[in-house]
């Protein structure tokens, strides 16, 4: 998992770069990611009832926030065997 991923899903969605969002869900190796960000930019594009952008947009951000939470879980166990 890579944490900066989410960073910048969260910054892209944050800021309205839809065509940076675009890129990242290209790029990224996290493929739960990448579909919920599809889901979201398809929505937003395509869909009339602001209802479901708002569902599709609180998805990403609910996966984002807890893919945040794994990393920083997994970044403890990590350093916890190094000590």
């Amino acid at each position: 998992m890579n944490k900066v991923d989410y960073d910048r899903a969260l910054y892209y969605t944050n800021r309205s770069e839809w065509d940076n969002l675009l890129i990242l869900m290209v790029r990224t190796h996290d493929q739960f990611l990448s579909k919920k960000i599809e889901h979201f930019l398809h929505a937003y594009n395509f869909e009339k009832d602001y209802t479901v952008i708002e569902g599709q947009l609180y998805s990403l951000l609910r996966y984002i926030d807890h893919a945040n939470q794994l990393s920083e879980e997994e970044i403890k166990t990590a350093s916890s065997y190094l000590i």
